[in-house]
């Protein structure tokens, strides 16, 4: 191979030997702006030299940053133009030369401009309303076509005038709105290349904020330690923050202001005045900035800052009490002095002071801004005492008090006149007031107190009275004596009279009030009482031409009468009464007579048991009658007054009444009331309305307690009810919607339940037509008939059924004793044969069939679940058969228990159940003979000639025979059509075991043979 590559460039050499080729590759070039490219120039020959010319004609030199160029060997030569550029296009050329030789090759460079997104910045933010400019600024060459989409779809500018797509290619969007906010498309487009890109630019439009305050104006009240707040709510987009200014100044979270997270809420933590003015709120975004303002009023309680206390002397001209006050709004101030209140602008008299209008002008009221003052002319010592002055406003208010001392010359108050008996001291007060203090001096005859020559006179001194006290020993005591007080404002004197005390007169006797053993003794008291409180009362009583017999009784205020103890019933009595002072006793009243009333008798009879004869004991009681009362209804209807009228008392004056009452519907009595004795009535409000209510009123006196005075009531009808007519109701009551509901119920019930016996066989329905009628389901015979299992058929005489079977197997109780038969027992036992069954006369024991009929109805009788009554009869074996002995007992029974075949041709044998005269005893009994049964194969419906009989097994086992009927009482058969007694609803036994006789009520049955096998699936099958 090698040599003959060498073959081939050695004629090429030789071929070319007089010429130089030169090629380029590529031979041409495209580049785009920014991309880098070389080309490779070959020469074909010896060349010494190989040089590229740029489009210029200047040849390249090595050194050039942006074009390289490179010999890689003799023969080759590359040219690189890096990051190309639009000045970088032309035709470049290559030429190789070797002396005088010369070839050269050109290529031609061609560069355009890739499509270039200059500027599409994303997102871009615009507030809302401005014309948008969305700038996308695309280079390329040629200049491409932009197309602008929005969610999707090309944007129209000739649909919406609000869009429109700049000549530089921008998107212009006038008046921009909110839901103009989301992701634009800028897509360029070369098509002579098929060039195509795109930028996606996402438009923000900021939305203004928009601010509200929750209150345009704040009311707080300063040096309260309370705080104010301001709030208002902005909104926008982006989310504005909200800053708060005072008087140009920004404010901070700090010790003063708080601000919450989101800066809508300012608390001004202590509120001043100095805090009051306006308060700005400032929500600011990309979008601007808007501003609130909210005004803060700052109130100040009133604080009364001025007020001191004056003194004046009585008599003076005047006197002024000044109170400042300070306090926001202004405070209004006023004046008052004990119950006296004065304001500006009134004038008040001492001597009127129910009215604030005086003609002697002599208080007067003048305010200025936040000062008052309160002029006293005339002053007197009245004036003297507590002011006190008060500041209000609207915000609250402040009081203070100032004292005005008033000098005044003493004044003596207090009674001129004391009364006292010789022995008994006395004392004489002399009253001063007066300002400074004032001395106090005692004189008698002009003689100062106490003397030398008076021992029983005693001087005692307080602050403002001076009591003399005197112990008169004879009548010379009596009379004048004077008191003298002097302070430093002048003095005065007062005369003190002490004068002689009497004895009181005599009381007057109004009125004796008697009762069987008291009286109440009512009286006036004495015209005179002595010049000395009285002290007690005497009252004395007798019988006419008697001693008299007294008791004193200490007198009280207000005390008008007295009760007398202790006296006879229906006895005429003399009182009379005297008044006791210090003094002694006054004069008796005149005698006034009174007769007592009878004794009220009560009788109690008691009865104990055991004495055989009741006891009756006679008791002396003094309890009073029971009040007659009365009702009367009140303007409101829930409040009434109870009125009783005074019975007998029962000698003993009535102690007071009480009073309890409840309403009728409920057991608790409300709390007793006790009214006092004088009382006639009593008001029982706050009851309930419509309500009857039950009132007890008992009298009671010393001796006890009255029966009741008893009255009912019902209150009137709430006047707020509204008639149920007014409102559209109904007028059903309660009761009546139940009853609606019930019915709806029930009639709701038989309707499922008539639904379950037609369709599924079962439901109250059934039970009553099997239980009671005897009937089953509709179609439920015909179904069982179908099937092979039905136990019996309806006769059209619709007589009752009797179903006899016969059993394939010992049962668990046929090893001793009488069997006791149920619903599932097998009656008859299945003939293998059904042709030539010879009769077999089976010899009964009397005994065991009486017996299996007593057991078998005591089961029946005893069992209300049970449905039957069965008849079980136990046979013996024909090879073992023999005569039954006879027995008074049994004799009876076994005669009427013969069972005899019946040969209707359309009915099948029958057991004849009737009652019939029962034969006398015989010796020699005819032994009973078992009833035939047809075989399964036998036709029911056909005639018989003569009846088949029942062939015993070839064991020697007993077989049951049982005849299955319902046992049902004469209500519960209403529905067969039979005619028998009202007991005979099938078959019925009874054994009488005291009478010795088992009694078979009439009955037909229908006897069928059932196969054993054939399972029990209806409850019916056994009944009738």
């Amino acid at each position: 191979m090698l040599q003959i590559r060498d073959l081939i460039w050695g004629l090429l050499f030789a071929v070319c030997a007089a010429a130089i080729q030169v090629q380029i590759t590529p031979t041409q070039g495209e580049i785009s702006v920014g991309e880098s490219k070389f080309f490779l120039c070959e020469v074909v020959g010896d060349a010494k030299d190989i040089d590229w010319y740029a489009p210029s004609g200047e040849k390249i030199l090595p050194n050039r940053p942006d074009i390289f160029v490179s010999r890689s060997d003799e023969t080759t030569s590359s040219l690189t133009i890096y990051h190309a550029n639009v000045d970088s296009a032309g035709i470049y050329k290559c030429v190789a030369r070797n002396g005088d030789k010369e070839a050269q090759a050109t290529v031609q460079v061609k560069i355009f401009q890739k499509i270039t997104f200059e500027s599409a910045p994303s997102p871009q933010e615009f507030n809302e309303g401005d014309d948008a400019d969305i700038v996308c600024d695309v280079v390329s060459s040629p200049p491409p076509t932009i197309i602008w989409k929005h969610k999707g779809s090309r944007i129209q500018v000739a649909k919406d005038v609000r869009f429109m797509i700049m000549d530089n290619g921008h998107l212009q969007i006038r008046g921009i709105k909110k839901i103009d906010e989301g992701m634009y498309n800028c897509e360029a487009r070369i098509m002579a290349r098929g060039e195509i890109d795109f930028k996606m630019i996402k438009v923000v439009v900021n939305v203004l904020p928009t601010i509200r305050a929750r209150l345009s104006e704040v009311n707080a009240t300063a040096d309260t330690d309370r705080s104010a707040l301001l709030a208002c709510d902005a909104d926008g987009f982006p989310e504005p923050t909200v800053t708060w200014a005072h008087n140009n100044v920004v404010l901070e979270t700090g010790n003063k202001y708080s601000l919450s997270d989101d800066g809508s809420e300012l608390l001004i933590k202590s509120v001043k005045k100095v805090d009051e003015g306006d308060y700005t709120c400032i929500a600011k975004n990309k979008a601007g900035e808007k501003a609130e303002e909210v005004s803060l009023n700052v109130f100040v309680k009133p604080r009364i800052t001025y007020l001191n206390n004056q003194t004046a002397s009585e008599f003076d001209h005047q006197v002024t009490l000044t109170c400042e006050a300070s306090g926001d709004p202004t405070p209004t101030i006023s004046w008052s002095f004990q119950n006296r209140v004065f304001t500006e602008g009134e004038q008040a008299s001492w001597t009127r002071p129910d009215k604030y209008e005086s003609l002697d002008r002599n208080i007067v009221v003048r305010s200025h801004a936040r000062v008052s003052s309160l002029t006293l002319k005339n002053v007197l010592f009245t004036y003297a005492g507590q002011y006190l002055c008060t500041a209000g406003n609207s915000i609250g208010q402040d009081n203070q008090q100032l004292y005005l001392e008033v000098r005044y010359a003493p004044k003596i108050l207090g009674p001129v006149t004391v009364y006292t008996w010789e022995g008994n001291a006395a004392n004489i007060s002399c009253e001063v007031e007066a300002y400074p203090g004032a001395s106090v001096v005692w004189f008698r005859d002009g003689l100062q107190l106490p003397s030398a020559n008076t021992t029983n006179v005693k001087i005692y001194n307080t602050p403002t009275i001076s009591y003399l006290e005197i112990t008169p020993d004879s009548q010379n005591d009596f009379g004048s004596y004077n008191c003298t007080a002097t302070n430093v404002m002048g003095s005065e004197s007062k005369e003190f009279l002490l004068i002689q005390a009497e004895v009181p007169s005599s009381p007057e006797i109004e009125q004796v009030e008697p009762f069987s053993s008291t009286a109440v003794v009512k009286f006036e008291e004495p015209d005179s009482m002595g010049g000395v409180p009285i002290i007690k009362y005497r009252v004395e009583w007798r019988l006419p031409g008697q001693d008299w017999t007294g008791k004193e009784h200490y007198a009280s205020d207000d005390m008008t009468a007295i009760t007398i103890v202790g006296l006879k019933p229906e006895t005429t009595y003399e009182v009379k009464m005297s008044a006791i002072n210090g003094k002694g006793e006054g004069e008796s009243s005149l005698p006034s007579t009174f007769k007592t009333e009878p004794v009220r008798y009560s009788f109690t009879i008691s009865s104990e048991t055991p004495p055989p004869i009741a006891t009756t004991s006679v008791a002396l009681k003094g309890e009073p009658s029971a009040p007659i009362l009365e009702v009367k209804v009140q303007e409101r209807g829930n409040t009434l007054k109870v009125n009783w009228i005074k019975q007998d008392d029962g000698g003993s004056p009535i102690k007071h009444y009480l009073v309890r009452y409840k309403a009728k519907h409920v057991s608790d009595w409300k709390p007793e009331i006790r009214i006092p004795h004088n009382s006639e009535y009593v008001m029982l409000s706050g009851l309930d309305w419509n309500t009857e209510y039950e009132v007890h009123v008992v009298a009671e006196n010393q001796q006890g307690k009255s029966e009741p005075g008893v009255i009912s009531f019902r209150t009137a009808t709430d006047p707020t009810t509204i008639p149920d007519a007014a409102v559209g109701g109904s007028g059903l009551g309660t009761g009546a919607i139940v009853g609606i509901l019930i019915v709806v119920f029930f009639l709701l019930l038989v309707g499922v339940d008539v639904t379950c016996y037609f369709l599924n066989k079962c439901g109250l329905l059934m039970c009553i037509a099997v239980n009671f009628c005897g009937k089953a389901g509709p179609g439920a015979k015909s179904k069982d008939i179908e099937e092979g299992q039905a136990a019996f058929t309806k006769d059209e005489s619709k007589e009752p059924i009797v179903e006899v079977r016969t059993e394939e197997e010992q049962t668990p109780n046929q090893g001793g004793g009488p069997t006791e038969p149920n619903e599932t027992t097998p009656l008859t036992e299945p003939e293998p044969a059904a042709a030539d069954t010879t009769s077999t006369v089976v010899n009964l024991l009397p005994s065991t069939a009486t017996n299996s009929v007593a057991e078998s109805f005591s089961t029946a009788q005893s069992s209300p679940a049970s449905e039957s009554t069965a008849l079980t009869i136990s046979a013996s074996s024909p090879t073992k058969a023999a005569p039954a002995k006879a027995s008074p007992k049994n004799s009876p029974a076994a005669q009427s228990s013969p069972l005899n075949a019946n040969t209707q041709p359309d009915v099948g044998p029958l057991v004849d159940l009737s009652d019939s005269p029962k034969a006398p005893p015989s010796s020699n009994p005819t032994p009973p003979v078992s009833e035939p049964v047809s075989p399964p194969s036998a036709n029911a419906d056909g005639p018989q000639s003569q009846p088949d009989t029942v062939k015993a097994p070839d064991s020697a086992q007993n077989k049951d025979l049982q005849v299955d009927g319902p046992a049902k009482d004469a209500p519960n058969a209403p529905c067969t059509d039979s005619t028998t007694p009202a007991h005979n609803d099938g078959k019925t036994v009874k054994d009488d075991s005291t009478k010795g006789e088992t009694e078979v009520k009439n009955a037909t049955a229908e006897v069928k043979t059932v196969p054993n096998e054939a399972p029990q699936t209806n409850g019916n099958e056994s009944k009738a």
